[in-house]
């Protein structure tokens, strides 16, 4: 009998723990945070790696900082297509696709020359299709829980509420540093 009390009590605790666990991910996925403004306009991003923070300034004044989710193997500037990295280094946003698989993205000038000559020396493609994005379509809901794993295959991915306010204020042309 005493056993069959500690296994209902152990059951109640595990229960009421995934509860509680349930509510407070909701309630931290749906806190509302601070939005750049209806009439921002960014002249520079920044992205720190390290930090997984993209900083969006507009004439030298901080507007925002993000917090991203990066490629699978953050760690090291992307060599080749695949390695699952994200670049590093001096870019420009040079397109803005509102009809992607991943909510909205701003596309990232990646790969330059220097890149696809190292990757041929590799004998590999350097790649491309780097973005800025938004959660996949039809998987919104995950909302700021995407924040705690790199899980692209080398972009910088955003709520899409972030995405949504980027791609409004960030033109193309628009420098953007990746920084290790």
């Amino acid at each position: 009998m005493k056993r069959h009390k500690k296994r209902k009590i152990v059951l109640k605790t595990v229960i009421a723990i995934f509860i509680l666990l349930v509510v407070a991910l909701l309630g931290y996925n749906s806190y509302p945070e601070p939005t750049l403004g209806n009439n921002a306009k960014v002249d520079k991003l920044v992205v720190y790696k390290s930090k997984r923070s993209l900083l969006a300034y507009s004439d030298g004044r901080l507007l925002k900082t993000y917090r991203i989710s990066l490629g699978r193997q953050p760690i090291g500037a992307k060599k080749f297509e695949g390695d699952l990295k994200t670049p590093e280094g001096l870019y420009t946003i040079n397109d803005k696709n509102r009809y992607s698989d991943y909510h909205k993205n701003l596309g990232v000038s990646y790969p330059n020359q220097a890149e696809v000559v190292h990757a041929k020396g590799l004998g590999k493609e350097a790649g491309g299709d780097i973005k800025i994005h938004g959660l996949r379509n039809g998987m919104g809901f995950i909302g700021k829980l995407q924040r705690h794993m790199d899980w692209t295959l080398g972009c910088m991915a955003l709520t899409n509420a972030e995405i949504d306010e980027l791609f409004k204020a960030v033109p193309i042309g628009t420098p953007i540093e990746i920084k290790p």
